[in-house]
């Protein structure tokens, strides 16, 4: 391996030192003149046009900043042209029909959340620059970074209008591809068998430690399992899970036979590496299902440990508790509304139920089972609360019903439990153990939903939703230019 790596390396730098784009390039050319007609009264001029002036471009080019305030359905690239119409005739070519020469424009309707660029004929890049150029903004016009994102975009334009053909990523990806592939192959070949090999031999320690915990709880946990109450309702869905342990434990021990027979080079393959994972899911689950025996036998039974066991049915809640703060102050948490408040009021009132729960458990004022049916029931109440809350969410974020579509369905995947391998999380819990995981919305899922949510919005607004025509009022204008949504 270690010979065909060197060979590699001395391939790269051949090639390295074959590509013109690593010689020094000619892009010195500031913009001749810069125009910002902030209209929407969004920049700040003290700092966009220093930064502007400061930006080489591989031409002369004259800068054109327009913000305007419209909506959602406007046609930003036919509100530019009406703009150049009236107040600025000079961004437009003589006959009227392109924009002038040397000239590139960079527009924003922040309250409609456009963003457009614009360039005459000697400075015309492709519709998927363009969308680069825009792209480039994009992250920080969401953020409503207007100056930042203005400037982010400019500079984006200044690396491609004009760009020499030697320094293109079309000609530069095509190089590397000619003069790599074979090198690049074998180099993919052992950097996949080895990150591989790598993947296996971590899967295996994850099992090996829960499988050595199990093994040696073996004998306890089936004492526990002796002396769980049948009559219990939550004591009894444990029970089902026991009665499938040891068989489980069988099964997590043959795989462990498997894996541990496996050579190095075998757990370089794909294969070998799924076995690994099995092997690992296994003890896992059964690691953590032997704790929940162990914990429902001291609760229910209200053995010396009862207090640790149950802290740690507690914990689920507590840590969703402790993270609704950050949730609705999140960018798009809408932590003002009347949801976000009826969520806070909800947690300041379960913490203090929470210890009033303990209280009366400890004096033997309720049962073990009713403070886990008043724990469920809670649990439940949050739920109700987050669902809620993610449709105040969507209607904040989303514009339309076909983006708030798209968000619920986010919401939902992300509700129903499955994890990135697409198999359903388990809880360590008791509740976790008679519930299905997807029963309890949890702030995390909730997070983990409305990050995806967003993304696949934002997405859909930025993809693929370039717009190039000007409108009915353009006529015949058929200059160089497109905008899209962020």
């Amino acid at each position: 391996m270690n010979t065909a790596v060197h060979r590699l390396v001395g391939v790269l730098l051949v090639l390295a030192a074959l590509l013109p784009g690593g010689a020094a390039v000619a892009f010195a050319d500031p913009p001749v003149s810069v125009w910002v007609e902030d209209t929407a009264g969004v920049l700040d001029r003290n700092k966009l046009v220093p930064a502007l002036e400061g930006i080489d471009f591989y031409a002369p080019t004259r800068v054109a900043v327009y913000t305007y305030n419209g909506s959602a359905e406007d046609n930003l690239n036919e509100e530019v042209l009406r703009y150049a119409r009236s107040e600025h005739p000079e961004w437009i070519s003589a006959d009227g029909q392109k924009w002038a020469d040397g000239l590139f424009i960079f527009a924003l309707d922040p309250v409609g959340r456009h963003v457009g660029t614009y360039m005459g004929e000697d400075r015309k890049v492709s519709l998927e620059q363009r969308n680069d150029i825009q792209d480039a903004a994009k992250d920080l016009l969401r953020d409503a970074q207007w100056t930042d994102g203005t400037i982010a975009g400019v500079r984006r334009a200044a690396g491609l209008i004009n760009q020499p053909w030697y320094r293109s990523a079309a000609f530069l990806v095509t190089a590397w591809v000619t003069a790599g592939t074979a090198a690049l192959g074998a180099a993919a070949w052992l950097i996949v068998r080895a990150v591989t090999r790598s993947s296996s031999r971590k899967e295996i320690e994850r099992g090996d430690q829960s499988y050595a915990n199990v093994s040696m709880d073996l004998e306890v946990t089936e004492l526990n399992a002796g002396t769980i109450p049948e009559s219990s309702r939550y004591g009894g869905h444990v029970l089902e899970k026991h009665r499938t342990f040891l068989n489980r434990y069988n099964t997590a021990s043959q795989l462990s036979n498997r894996v541990h027979a496996l050579s190095s080079r075998d757990l370089g393959r794909r294969r070998h590496l799924k076995l690994a994972r099995e092997y690992a899911d296994a003890a896992s689950e059964l690691d953590a299902l032997d704790d929940v025996i162990a914990d429902t036998n001291a609760l229910l039974n209200k053995a010396g440990t009862w207090p640790t066991a149950w802290d740690r049915q507690l914990a689920p809640f507590r840590k969703d508790l402790a993270g609704l703060e950050q949730l609705l102050t999140k960018r798009h948490g809408q932590g003002d509304s009347a949801t976000a408040a009826a969520l806070r009021s909800f947690r300041d009132q379960s913490l203090r139920e929470i210890e009033r729960w303990t209280a009366e458990l400890a004096e033997e004022k309720i049962s073990p089972e009713k403070a886990l049916d008043r724990l469920y029931d809670a649990r439940s109440r949050l739920a109700v609360l987050l669902e809620n809350h993610a449709q105040t969410v969507i209607g904040g974020f989303a514009k339309n019903e076909r983006e708030a579509q798209l968000m619920r369905k986010e919401m939902e995947a992300a509700q129903d439990g499955l994890n990135h391998k697409r198999r359903r999380s388990y809880e360590p819990s008791i509740l976790g153990t008679v519930y299905p995981s997807y029963h309890f919305f949890s702030v995390a899922t909730f997070n983990s939903g409305l990050n995806t949510g967003v993304s696949s919005v934002s997405s859909a607004r930025g993809g693929g939703g370039s717009t190039t025509g000007y409108g009915s009022s353009g006529g015949s204008f058929s200059g160089s230019g497109s905008s899209s949504s962020f």
